[in-house]
């Protein structure tokens, strides 16, 4: 049984709660959205492989074309086929999905075995006549039309995770030593984690972390092993994180027995290296003997290519809704207040390497001055990190950060190779000094 002094305050265990219920609804109409948007695309793409094979006359070989009707009929055929091959690559399954670029890959694997399947079906069965220079610009453009929709949809998800709490899951740290100090601070500070760190429990003979983690973390201890059921229980969590060298091995295996009763409940067990800080693991199996090879690059060889052919294409495509978007939002900064249109802010990039991110200004020029005529302002400030009510920010400002169009600068650093579009958060080199080792971790890839 939990103890008074380690049972969770009532508006806690509501907000855990709250969290639970409402991210199985909010996934599953994530997943309805990508199904809706997956078939379009591919629609979409068909239609414009039709529209260009044989209205503008772009061709590949001299195939007979088939009549419309036939194509319609094909089409409604590999729609649900195309989409089933999507489930076949987990292209639905939210474990894999909000993160990383791996979901954009799987989508262009996805299409290709899609297609080499209509081409071997298209040489075993002579009645099957089909166009191959449709064939081919269907797979080109219903890769890149997915990838987009998917992109945009993502982006979303991340607004509604920032500001409404959207597909974040309540999560508990296993274990109070140093590698669970870096795992809540690491998981914490990414946005893009999509987990909220409800509390921790306390392995024997552990620190207390409430006291070793920094002024920016508040972190409950919900009991210890013993009532560790009892405290996912309370609280209705979804994810355990285990800090494995908090744990002895008898330790481990009693935690994954009282979880592995729990079918609602993810356990995570941590690398145990995680003072490496390395971006990517990959087990691999020699001699029956499961073995964890360490990369210092997440993207690397050819995917780093496709990553960044595809920001561009990206860029280029969405520029036409881009440029008037950007000359609106530039006027409006330029009339709000006064001052200049883009604020440079100094980050960090691969290696360390530091260069200007740009901006829209949201912020006033006279800053320091309010803070100076408001002492209370800069104490909360030097306290809290940010302010709740900032008055240093303008209406236009407001809007730009609620939308997060401030950032859409940003796109010129992706052109010159500085960020991406899908990366880790940038930093700055004073946060780089906080983050301390951690920092090496988000320096190996581009910020995105």
């Amino acid at each position: 049984m939990l103890s008074s002094a380690d049972m969770a305050p009532m508006d806690m265990i509501r907000s855990a709660r709250v969290l639970s219920s409402s991210q199985s609804i909010h996934k599953q109409v994530y997943i309805a959205l990508l199904v809706v948007a997956d078939a379009l695309m591919l629609a979409l793409a068909f239609t414009v492989a039709y529209w260009l094979r044989f209205q503008v006359g772009i061709t590949i070989s001299p195939d007979v074309a088939p009549s419309i009707e036939k194509y319609l009929q094909l089409v409604a055929f590999l729609l649900p086929c195309w989409l089933f091959v999507f489930m076949l690559y987990r292209l639905y399954d939210m474990n894999l999905l909000l993160g990383g670029t791996s979901e954009y890959s799987r989508a262009f694997n996805a299409s290709t075995t899609c297609m080499m399947l209509v081409v071997l079906v298209s040489f075993s069965d002579e009645r099957f006549v089909i166009a191959r220079g449709w064939l081919a610009m269907s797979w080109l453009l219903a890769g890149f039309f997915v990838c987009l929709a998917r992109f945009g949809l993502r982006h979303g998800a991340y607004l509604l995770r920032r500001h409404r709490s959207y597909f974040v899951t309540p999560a508990i740290i296993v274990g109070s030593n140093r590698e669970a100090i870096a795992l809540v601070e690491q998981l914490q500070q990414t946005s893009y984690s999509g987990l909220k760190i409800m509390g921790y429990v306390e392995a024997h003979d552990g620190e207390d972390l409430g006291k070793l983690l920094s002024q920016n973390f508040e972190l409950p201890k919900l009991g210890t092993l013993n009532t560790l059921p009892e405290a996912v229980a309370q609280l209705d969590i979804r994810e355990v994180i285990v800090a494995s060298t908090a744990l002895s091995r008898s330790q481990l295996l009693a935690v994954f027995q009282a979880l592995v009763k729990l079918p609602k409940v993810e356990m995570r067990l941590s690398s145990g290296l995680y003072e490496a800080m390395t971006t990517k693991m990959n087990v691999n199996v020699v001699g029956a003997v499961p073995l964890m090879s360490l990369n210092r690059l997440r993207i690397r060889g050819l995917e780093s290519l496709w990553k960044r052919l595809l920001d561009c294409v990206v860029i280029a495509v969405a520029s036409p809704l881009l440029i008037p978007l950007f000359a609106l939002i530039a006027l409006l900064v330029k009339l709000d207040s006064p001052g200049p249109i883009i604020y440079r802010r100094r980050v960090l990039g691969v290696g360390g390497k530091q260069f200007d991110a740009f901006k829209f200004r949201t912020m006033v020029t006279n800053g320091d001055e309010i803070l100076a005529q408001q002492p209370w302002l800069a104490l909360e400030l030097a306290t809290n990190h940010k302010l709740r009510d900032d008055p240093r920010i303008t209406r236009t400002g407001k809007w730009l950060r609620m939308t997060s169009l401030d950032e859409l600068p940003q796109l010129l650093n992706v052109l010159v190779g500085q960020m991406s579009l899908v990366g880790p958060r940038m930093i700055s080199p004073e946060e780089a000094k906080e983050y301390g080792i951690m920092s090496s971790n988000l320096l190996t890839v581009k910020p995105g």
